[in-house]
This record gives C-alpha cells, sequence and structure tokens, in this order.
C-alpha cells in the first residue's frame, strides 16, 4: 500500500532516496519550522517547496511562520500574506514549534505561549481557509523528570541540556504548556490540529485518549514517538490505536543534518539504509503480531488488521492535510 511520511525533515532527491521510496512507495512530508527570529528558516522551506513542485509524487512541503516580533503592529498581516504565498505555492500545512512556549519571552520575561491573543487571528485565517496547523508544543514528559537511563528520552536530553527542565523551574511546566494548546483547540474549533509527536503526550495513550475526547479537531502523528508506544502494553496501544483509527497519523521525524548529494557514496548510501531500517522498525511494529525490537527494548508488535494500517499510512494524512490530494 502507499506510505505518507508526514512528519520529515530529508530535503534531498538522491536517487538511491527516490530509489528507497518507489521501494516502500513512500511520499514524503517534509516539515518546516522557523528555528529562531528572522528569516532563516526559509531556505530549508524553499528547498522542500522546489522538491515537492518537482516531485509531487515522492515530496510534499509544510510551511511555518516568523516568530511574532512583539513590537510590530504589521507583523500579523504580514504573517497571514505570508502564509497565503506559501499555500498558493503548494504548502500543505503550517507547523508552529516547541520554542513558542518555551523559548520566546516578552520583555518582562514572560513566556509567550501558544495561545496567546497575538496568534488568535492567524489561526482564525488558517481555519478559515481550511488549512491545518502543525503543532509541537511542549516536549515528552521526560523533559520535567530527572535523567533516567533506559528512558526513551535520555539520549537526547542527555546530549542537549538546554532542552532538559528537571533543574529549570523558572520555565513554564508540562502541564501549563498543554493547558495552553488546549486553549487553542477550544478557540478554534473547526481549526484542523495535528498534535507533532503523540501531542507530548506520548508517556500514556490513556492521556491521549481523554484528550482525544475533549477536542474532536485534534488529530497526531507518532513522530519519533515509536519507542514511547513500544515500552507501553501493546494490547493498550493496539486499542488506542483502533478505537481513534482516523486520528493517528503515520511520520518518522528523521532530520537530514547534511544533504544526501554532497556527501560521498558510502556513507550516502549508510544514510539510506539508516533509514530503511527506520521504516522497517516501524512496519514490523504496527504489522507483526510477534517478537519486535524497538531500539534495544523488546515488544510485542501491534498486528494492526490492514484496514486500520491503510489510515495509519496514508488515509489519514489525506483527511487531515487535504492539500496532499
Amino acid at each position: 500500500m502507499p506510505i505518507i511520511d508526514a512528519h520529515i525533515h530529508y530535503g534531498d532527491d538522491a536517487p538511491e532516496l527516490l530509489a528507497l521510496l518507489a521501494e516502500f512507495d513512500i511520499r514524503l512530508l517534509n516539515i518546516s519550522f522557523a528555528l529562531e527570529s528572522g528569516k532563516g528558516w526559509r531556505t530549508t522551506a524553499e528547498r522542500y517547496r522546489s522538491l515537492a513542485a518537482q516531485r509531487p509524487e515522492r515530496f510534499a512541503w509544510c510551511t511555518s511562520f516568523d516568530l511574532p516580533r512583539l513590537d510590530d503592529p504589521g507583523y500579523v498581516d504580514e504573517t497571514i500574506a505570508q502564509l497565503a504565498q506559501d499555500f498558493a505555492a503548494g504548502a500543505v500545512a503550517c507547523k508552529v514549534w516547541k520554542n513558542v512556549g518555551m523559548e520566546l519571552r516578552y520583555p518582562d520575561g514572560r513566556f509567550f505561549q501558544v495561545d496567546d491573543p497575538l496568534l488568535a487571528p492567524v489561526f482564525a485565517w488558517l481555519a478559515e481557509q481550511g488549512h491545518p496547523l502543525l503543532a509541537h508544543i511542549a516536549e515528552p514528559l521526560d523533559c520535567w523528570l530527572p535523567l533516567r537511563e533506559g528512558s526513551p528520552h535520555y539520549g537526547y536530553y542527555s546530549r542537549n541540556p538546554q532542552w532538559h527542565m528537571y533543574t529549570r523551574p523558572d520555565y513554564p511546566s508540562h502541564g501549563e504548556l498543554m493547558a495552553a494548546r488546549n486553549r487553542v483547540l477550544a478557540q478554534h474549533p473547526s481549526l484542523r490540529f495535528v498534535g507533532a509527536h503523540l501531542a507530548s503526550l506520548e508517556y500514556d495513550v490513556d492521556v491521549l485518549a481523554e484528550t482525544f475526547d475533549c477536542y474532536p479537531n485534534l488529530a497526531v502523528d507518532i513522530s519519533a514517538r515509536l519507542f514511547d508506544l513500544a515500552v507501553q502494553d501493546s494490547a493498550k496501544v493496539r486499542a488506542f490505536i483502533e478505537k481513534y483509527q482516523d486520528r493517528v497519523l503515520f511520520g518518522t521525524d528523521v532530520v537530514m543534518r547534511t544533504p544526501l548529494s554532497s556527501l560521498p557514496p558510502a556513507e550516502r548510501a549508510q544514510a539510506v539504509d539508516a533509514l530503511r531500517t527506520v521504516y522497517t522498525t516501524h512496519f514490523a511494529y504496527f504489522e507483526s503480531k510477534g517478537p519486535v525490537t524497538v531500539r534495544d527494548h523488546q515488544t510485542v508488535g501491534l498486528g494492526l488488521s490492514q484496514n486500520v494500517l491503510e489510515k495509519l499510512y496514508f488515509k489519514n494524512a489525506l483527511n487531515w492535510y487535504p492539500g496532499l490530494q
């Protein structure tokens, strides 16, 4: 069946990559995001846009917007105008990243949250136009807990201590960030809202289920959270995906840090093989009914039905991101 990787950052069309995508019949939705103030992120976004225009059977792209300029009265109008241009140029969604909520501040030191009134007109415009919002709000709950070897996110936070909040009580809590996100969901009920990385509720699918029940305009992608699912009880995860089978999207969040085309052949092949392993591990977990290894963790595959797999792998992406049609 066709597959849409609905969350990836892989802006290249090296022959080896195209061969892998053709082998698995995968289409990539490349995700842009504004990493910092200024327009530097547009260079990557333009690469994603160009790939989607040249090879629409294999690539699509998601835009973003410049971080809020808190002292600029023209910010909202300029942002909406930029988004209109991007959607006219083929973008299928808009992303907001975790620096909104966890990094950007007002001059008085308060953190700028995703439910700030400044962004409300932008989200209202997206809803009116039928454009989805992909939102990476907060971090995994492990971000606020002591580092613990063996946890799904120990490696990331040990390598990126600037994002580890356990010893930084002056930063917003996980609960505060989730509450801000939920207020956006409530304020914009017609907005297609996709929560990246299991909506930062990766630690327990029961909690995510409760959130789904409160906000019918919310879907999630599984990007970079396969291990979080694998360490939970397989029967519980299977029941969750079956119950909410129309609201879970496949994605990997694989990042191409160096353009494949600039690598020597051996390194290029190694990078493509690593991507192949990511995909085959995901496929084994969702499709197999037997033992599966995710990283070094032994679990049992979910053995999802063909109908549910079709929704997970591509139909849900088409529904929540209509521009992929």
